[in-house]
């Protein structure tokens, strides 16, 4: 599957039809993320069972605020429509490799409860 350029119109459906989503928040002046670009590109080719999208922070500014994007190029992970990694700063292929064995080898039923558990003792429903 090619990366997938994300927008207002298909990031609900991407997130929640998907159970693993890569997202890299970029702008086109930036110049770490031009640099990103290409590993992200060939780390999604890797990796077929996951959705890698990108979303251009410049023309998706409300996305790239309700996500609290300070820094680009930022790289986040959803699984099962749960935020598990976001970072700002370009990875290596090898380290960004790294990072999805990681997020592939999480019991997500451990993170739900470790969520369940974060909320309770702080009061959130």
């Amino acid at each position: 599957m090619s990366v997938l350029e994300l927008d207002a119109d298909n990031f609900q459906n991407t997130i929640t039809g998907n159970a693993t989503v890569i997202i890299d928040f970029w702008a086109p002046w930036c110049a770490p993320c031009r640099a990103f670009a290409p590993t992200f590109e060939a780390v999604s080719a890797q990796h077929p069972d996951i959705v890698f999208a990108k979303i251009n922070t410049e023309e998706q500014q409300s996305i790239a605020a309700a996500f609290n994007i300070r820094s680009i190029p930022t790289l986040m992970v959803f699984r099962d429509q749960i935020i598990i990694y976001a970072e700002a700063g370009a990875l290596s292929s090898s380290t960004f490799e790294q990072l999805i064995g990681e997020v592939m080898n999480l019991n997500m039923d451990t993170v739900r409860q470790e969520i369940a558990t974060q909320m309770h003792d702080t009061g959130s429903t």
